[in-house]
């Protein structure tokens, strides 16, 4: 859940979760709209699915017990080097660090170097001087430690344990850590098929968006110079919405219609539905109230 989310938003979240699904065997029994309703406003569903997927394959292959073997770790869905590590150091106290970006980013300003062209060297230095026993504790006080102390803008070297053997801190060089990642903007045209009396809306499986794909979503097409649509649909209004590094330009169109397309399903705007609607969907449930509210006919 905490993949690229803020603990403050994950923490009800997981609360909720493990309530109603309190461990592995639950978990893989459970049907997928259940884990999906329960994950919704998360966003990143893929999260969820793996999620699931690997408990099956934990229960099934494994005896519902973690490998302790990081390539058998790796196997699972979901599951790269720096999760594979942290489980490790985590659950069986293996010496291993976890490199996110904030644990990269303090051994880069310790030891002046980009951890991707010195990977190796940093990895002995870390084995000959922070030898423990407590290997769990270290992989989880580094984690902290980057987000707390080290942060990316203003650290607080002032306060800091390692600022005597921190190159960072001694010169007051900026290390830098990759580049930083830049958020593409899209246009999009949204397509809403829209029953006048019932105030429902026609939503199917969209694969425009990559992110929410297999996801009820309405027609949602890439702006191109073929696809501005006409035939009786009416521009409704401009927004952006950001999704990791996408920034979405949407231009929000509506059709009233008698019958719904073939593939689509009725889903109604301003009730709660017991079915996964993703946040994505339900901004656009937003927008489309409005439709309603201001009685804009055909």
């Amino acid at each position: 859940m905490l993949q690229q989310t803020q603990v403050k938003t994950v923490i009800p979240y997981f609360k909720n979760f493990v309530k109603k699904i309190p461990n592995l065997k639950v978990l893989s029994n459970s049907k997928n709209k259940k884990i999906l309703k329960l994950w919704e406003g998360l966003g990143y569903y893929r999260r969820a699915k793996n999620l699931q997927i690997t408990a099956k394959i934990l229960i099934k292959k494994h005896n519902g017990i973690l490998p302790k073997k990081f390539e058998e770790i790796k196997k699972l869905p979901g599951i790269g080097e720096y999760t594979a590590n942290v489980l490790l150091a985590l659950i069986y106290n293996q010496p291993r660090i976890p490199f996110d970006g904030n644990v990269k980013r303090v051994f880069s300003r310790l030891f002046n170097t980009k951890l991707e062209k010195n990977e190796n060297r940093i990895k002995s230095i870390v084995n000959e001087k922070f030898y423990t026993n407590r290997n769990g504790d270290l992989a989880e006080a580094l984690m902290e430690f980057g987000a707390i102390i080290c942060k990316p803008n203003n650290p607080k070297c002032n306060i800091c344990n390692l600022k005597k053997s921190c190159y960072f801190f001694k010169n007051k060089i900026t290390v830098l850590i990759g580049n930083k990642r830049q958020e593409k903007e899209k246009k999009y045209n949204i397509y809403c098929y829209l029953k006048k009396k019932k105030r429902e809306i026609a939503l199917t499986k969209n694969k425009n968006l990559s992110f929410l794909r297999n996801f009820n979503i309405p027609e949602t097409k890439i702006v191109t110079a073929n696809n501005k649509k006409k035939n009786g649909w009416i521009y409704f209004c401009n927004y952006k919405n950001n999704i990791s590094n996408i920034k979405m330009n949407i231009n929000l169109f509506y059709k009233f219609i008698k019958n719904k397309p073939k593939n689509y399903k009725w889903y109604p705007i301003n009730k709660r539905s017991n079915e996964f609607i993703p946040s994505f969907t339900k901004k656009i449930f937003k927008k489309i109230a409005k439709v309603y509210s201001q009685e804009i006919s055909v």
